[in-house]
């Protein structure tokens, strides 16, 4: 009787832990498969309101409506930069077309034209107060005192040059010499500095002009923002360094914004200004939410692959291959999160800007604009829980390992002739002047683009040259095009045709899908435990309304 006891317990005692694995075995598959569901599936499963679809669908109106309203104020900006660049090269630069010759502005080739450009540029700033229609006026320093124009003239110490006998004697150590023109004492200048422009052209590297205007952009008054005060430093620099009997002449500006000392508006300006910093520390507040959210996602995420790590290693001895620990290391999560990140600090550049402090217009955009690019990306990770929608996330998963190691054997060969063409063509070319140049030059062949003229440009003095670029053009655009590209559309078009069949016949299945494939039936241990069956019940019947579940295509 005592033995029918003991064997009795230790049978019940099997059970009990027996069921109490499978209870733990199951709550994991759960807890998993919840995890991997829909928004809409979690909340026909277990009526959880989907916060994180909420937080980002209004996170992508409320960043795209800010980078909007910004972008509409840069273009204020930069039009009003490109204006004025515009205006003093027509004020400064005598005989300016309008247009630039290449990459300076204009070029004079006698000695009278230096003489008459140089003293243009003198009597014009003189005379900017009743020449320029424009808000644009002498800056002055903290004392209220007009800053003088510089002018600087760089040359050789010592040169003696003497073509006819094909000799010279030059010291190539340079020296520089500088005055000051005050606009004040404009009738003065050319009889005190006479000696000055007594200019030896042999000897002359450049001539730089220096000076420094203030201006108000009063245009953001129409869009009811507060307008900003302008420090524009010009530099005009007549260029003599190849000594080729052609005077390169440059304009270049530097602005630079600041909110104004002193200014009185009427209208709603400051009003609207309000509005809209109110607005923008809202989008930081969404951001912060939706980042948040997605932190608390992939802490989960990682608290499920942990305890799937310890199940297998416990029932299987084995370990979570690459591809289970991938679905659950959700990239998706991570490129929110940096979105978040790249929005909040753009947001409040934009701040500052708007309020005056800072006048990065250019690093405010790139992260607004970085911002908005990842997070309508990532509106497509919801488009993959839709089989239909899903092909191109999955193609692009597949073929890009491929792609990656066949870009960088197509990028040597395409560095290689970067190199070549710059070397060889870039004397003769202007497409091939420059590295750079010469990779949009090629990459805009690959592509079909501007063929001929990039045959036609090329300069036929030169007959050896002319050859080699024809072997040169020719090589490269049939082996791109017709090899490179082909392989390239090749290796892309089978990721397709893979996932395609997949999608038909099924996924090739990990240890992931199995484990959530598996269903046990689990005892009823207690009463109260009926609705908690009743929300597994009804989550596993969520599960299988998607047929992509069955392939089990783990997207989220």
């Amino acid at each position: 009787m005592e033995l029918l006891t003991r064997y009795l317990d230790r049978s019940n005692s099997i059970s009990s832990t027996t069921t109490q694995d499978i209870i733990k075995e199951e709550m994991l598959r759960d807890d998993i498969k919840y995890y991997f569901m829909s928004p809409c599936e979690k909340y026909r499963a277990r009526r959880h309101i989907p916060w994180k679809l909420g937080v980002q669908i209004l996170k992508i109106v409320m960043i795209t409506t800010q980078l909007i309203l910004f972008g509409l104020n840069n273009q204020l900006v930069v039009s009003y930069k490109e204006e004025n660049t515009m205006t003093f090269k027509n004020l400064f630069l005598k005989g300016y077309t309008g247009v630039d010759e290449d990459d300076y502005s204009i070029a004079v080739y006698t000695q009278q034209d230096v003489y008459d450009s140089l003293f243009y540029v003198l009597d014009q700033y003189s005379q900017l107060g009743q020449l320029s229609v424009g808000p644009i006026s002498f800056a002055e320093d903290k004392d209220g005192s007009l800053l003088p124009l510089i002018v600087c003239k760089e040359y050789y110490r010592r040169g003696s040059v003497e073509p006819s006998e094909e000799a010279f004697d030059i010291d190539a150590q340079l020296e520089t010499v500088c005055m000051s023109h005050d606009p004040l004492t404009a009738n003065k200048w050319k009889t005190e500095n006479s000696s000055f422009f007594d200019l030896d052209f042999y000897r002359l590297v450049d001539i730089k002009i220096t000076f420094q205007l203030k201006g108000i952009n009063l245009q953001t008054v129409r869009s009811r923002e507060l307008p900003d005060c302008y420090s524009f430093y010009v530099s005009i620099t007549f260029d003599n360094q190849c000594h080729s009997g052609k005077v390169k002449i440059f304009l270049d500006i530097d602005a630079q914004s600041s909110a104004c000392i002193d200014w009185k508006i009427s209208g709603t300006a400051q009003k609207n200004t309000h509005y809209i910093l109110v607005f923008d520390g809202f989008v930081i507040l969404v951001c912060l939410t939706s980042a948040v959210l997605c932190t608390r996602s992939i802490v989960l995420a990682i608290r499920l692959l942990q305890r799937f790590s310890r199940f297998l290693h416990e029932n299987y001895n084995r370990k979570v291959c690459e591809d289970d620990q991938g679905e659950f290391l959700n990239g998706w999560y991570v490129l929110v999160i940096v979105s978040d990140l790249l929005a909040i600090i753009g947001a409040i550049l934009k701040m500052e800007i708007q309020a005056k402090s800072l006048t990065s217009y250019d690093v405010c955009s790139i992260f607004l604009g970085t911002s908005t690019l990842m997070v309508w990306v990532g509106v497509i990770r919801y488009l993959g829980y839709f089989q239909k929608y899903n092909v191109l996330i999955l193609t692009m998963k597949a073929a890009f390992p491929k792609v990656l190691r066949f870009c960088c054997c197509a990028g040597m060969i395409y560095l290689g002739y970067t190199f070549c063409g710059w070397i060889v063509l870039g004397p003769y070319h202007e497409k091939f002047e420059g590295l750079s140049r010469v990779s949009e030059c090629l990459f805009s062949l690959v592509n079909g683009d501007d063929m001929f003229t990039t045959f036609a440009q090329l300069k036929d003095k030169n007959t050896l040259v002319w050859l080699f670029s024809r072997v040169y053009l020719y090589s490269f655009i049939s082996l791109f095009i017709y090899m490179v590209l082909s392989l390239f559309i090749a290796l892309i078009t089978d990721a397709y045709e893979t996932i395609k069949n997949y999608q038909k016949d099924g996924f090739p299945l990990t240890d992931l899908h199995k484990f959530l494939r598996e269903q046990r039936d689990v005892p009823v241990v207690e009463e109260d435990s009926q609705t908690d069956d009743q929300v597994r019940y009804s989550m596993f019947c969520c599960c299988e309304r998607r047929p992509e579940n069955d392939n089990m295509t783990l997207i989220s």
